[in-house]
């Protein structure tokens, strides 16, 4: 049975958050499920969310766009531009809450693999340390494990299918 991780969540600066995170997957498989709408409509967001929308132009200038429905019938949208993209190795986006507009983040992912085991390093810079407050009071680091957790899952099934 393969060893379940968690995020870890650090805040290095007024402005920063980084988090890091074990998937029990190559870099290959972790970077794809990351960058194809075909994948990522699989363990984006919570699991009592639905996904209604899910775009991603894995490219330099490629806009990306998530969008889910919680329980509650309220849609949830993000939505940002890749910056830099590096297969298998790097991948930078603008992201963007939409019910807040203009207090998005840069978020820039690093990838290395030991033992068939990837490690994603990932910064993600706010404008202001109050943005970024408010994404941790949200319940972000929850979120973010139980959404990692589902890409794990997702990557278990991505690998039965290689």
């Amino acid at each position: 049975m393969s060893q379940t991780y968690k995020a870890t969540l650090t805040i290095p600066t007024d402005r920063d958050i980084e988090i890091t995170r074990v998937f029990n997957a190559p870099r290959r498989l972790v970077f794809e499920a990351m960058t194809q709408p075909e994948h990522i409509r699989h363990w984006y967001g919570l699991r009592a969310d639905t996904m209604t929308v899910c775009e991603f132009d894995a490219r330099v200038g490629g806009q990306w766009r998530f969008v889910t429905v919680g329980e509650d019938g309220v849609d949830i949208g993000f939505s940002g531009e890749v910056r830099e993209l590096s297969p298998y190795d790097r991948l930078a986006y603008t992201e963007e809450f939409e019910m807040m507009p203009g207090h998005g983040s840069l978020v820039t992912a690093t990838f290395t693999e030991a033992n068939g085991k990837t490690t994603m390093h990932m910064q993600v810079r706010y404008e202001s340390q109050a943005d970024r407050d408010a994404v941790i009071a949200s319940g972000m680091e929850y979120g973010m494990n139980e959404t990692y957790d589902r890409l794990d899952e997702h990557l278990a099934t991505m690998k039965t299918a290689a």
